[in-house]
């Protein structure tokens, strides 16, 4: 079985992902919004399934996919130590931007 990271190493799969995290949706669904085949598509959420990132409720004849974010939890413990560099520039850029005096904004007093 891939690992969340190769799982998500797929662009299509993290749009699938971002699409899911508005709440459940039907494969019809989720082929409209991306613009693929529905074998494709199905795939696709086969893969996400397999690592656990999207769970699938059947209701008769129509399957509903949702996002199921633990796994992710891997992804966000690996970032972890890599936030402070990010948080550093940010607030440094924050400094910078405080420390420049306002220019009006043309057309505005």
């Amino acid at each position: 079985m891939a690992s969340t990271f190769e799982v998500l190493a797929e662009p299509r799969r993290r749009e699938i992902l971002d699409l899911l995290r508005g709440g459940e949706r039907q494969v019809g669904d989720l082929v409209d919004r991306l613009g693929l085949a529905q074998p494709t598509v199905s795939k696709h959420l086969k893969v996400l399934r397999e690592a656990g990132l999207v769970q699938v409720r059947q209701d008769a004849q129509r399957r509903w996919y949702r996002l199921h974010a633990e796994p992710l939890a891997e992804v966000a413990d690996w970032l972890a130590p890599y936030r402070w560099f990010w948080e550093s520039r940010l607030d440094a850029l924050e400094r910078r931007l405080d420390a420049m005096p306002d220019e009006p904004i043309e057309g505005n007093p």
